[in-house]
C-alpha cells in the first residue's frame, strides 16, 4: 500500500482533496516562496506560528489562504472546519529537481512562460538553476527550440529529435481532440487570442499542432482560420457527430 499524504482545502484550486505519494508530496505542494504581499497579515502571522511552533491543531480563516498558496497541509480530510493538525511544507533542492524533471517529461521543451502557469511551481530562477545543472551533465539540451519565446529554453534529447523530424516531414493534417483540462491547453497562454477555460467538458481540436477550434458546452468557437472542408471535419470531431454548423450553437444529439 502506498504511503499517501492528503492536501485539504475548501476553496483551493484543486477543489477538495488531492492525494500524493508521501515521497513526492513536497515537490508539488511545498511552496518555494511565501507569496510576499499576496498573503494577508493574518495569514503571514499564522504561517510564522506554524514555522516556530511546528505542527499544530488550529482553526482559523487564514488557513484557506495558506492552503491556496501551497504552504501548508493537514493530516485530515475534512478541511479547516474540522479539527486537524496543520504543518508547513518546505521544499528542498531535491524537490525542485523532481518538479523540473516532471515538467520536461510533460512538455518535452520547457521555458519560463510555459512553467509560470503551473500551480505551485517553484520560481523559474530555481528551476532554471536545476536545468542548467542537468544540461552541464549532458542529461538535457539547452538552446532555442520554440520561436517567439524569450529567455532560456531546455529540452529532452528525444524531444529535440522529434521536433527536427517533424520539421523535415512537414504537416500531415493530423487532427487531435483534447480536453481543455489537459496541460496541452495553451491557447491564449503561448498563443494569441482568448483562453479556453480549463474545464474537463470543454474540448479543443488541434490540427498539425495548432489549436483551430473549441467546443464549450454546446457551442463551437473557431480559434484559427481553416477552409470549409477542414472546418467541417473539426466540428464533427469536436461534437462527436456531424453537425450543421462549424461555429456557434450546435445543440444536443
Amino acid at each position: 500500500m502506498l504511503d499517501m499524504l492528503c492536501l485539504t482545502g475548501e476553496v483551493s484550486w484543486a477543489g477538495g482533496v488531492t492525494m500524493f505519494p508521501r515521497a513526492n508530496a513536497k515537490a508539488w505542494i511545498g511552496a518555494a516562496e511565501d507569496g510576499g504581499a499576496t498573503l494577508s497579515e493574518r495569514a503571514q502571522g499564522l504561517l510564522e506560528t506554524l514555522r516556530t511552533k511546528g505542527a499544530s491543531f488550529i482553526k482559523d480563516e487564514a488557513l484557506d489562504e495558506l492552503v491556496n498558496a501551497g504552504l501548508i497541509t493537514s493530516d485530515g480530510f475534512a478541511g479547516r472546519r474540522e479539527p486537524g493538525r496543520w504543518s508547513v511544507i518546505e521544499r528542498g533542492e531535491q524537490d525542485i529537481e523532481a518538479q523540473a524533471r516532471a515538467y520536461l517529461r510533460r512538455y518535452g521543451v520547457v521555458f519560463r512562460r510555459l512553467v509560470v502557469r503551473e500551480p505551485n511551481a517553484a520560481p523559474w530562477r530555481e528551476l532554471a538553476r536545476v536545468y542548467r545543472r542537468l544540461e552541464a551533465r549532458g542529461e538535457i539540451r539547452g538552446g532555442r527550440f520554440v520561436n517567439g519565446m524569450s529567455g532560456e529554453q531546455f529540452a529532452l534529447g528525444e524531444a529535440v529529435d522529434r521536433l527536427r523530424e517533424m520539421r523535415r516531414e512537414g504537416s500531415d493534417g493530423s487532427l487531435v481532440v483534447i480536453s481543455a483540462a489537459d496541460p496541452l491547453n495553451l491557447t491564449g497562454i503561448l498563443t494569441s487570442g482568448e483562453r479556453v477555460r480549463a474545464i474537463a467538458s470543454n474540448r479543443i481540436a488541434i490540427r498539425d499542432g495548432v489549436a483551430v477550434s473549441t467546443m464549450e458546452g454546446d457551442c463551437l468557437r473557431p480559434l484559427a482560420e481553416v477552409n470549409d472542408a477542414v472546418a467541417t471535419e473539426v466540428a464533427t470531431a469536436l461534437a462527436g457527430r456531424r453537425v450543421p454548423v462549424t461555429s456557434g450553437y450546435v445543440g444536443r444529439a
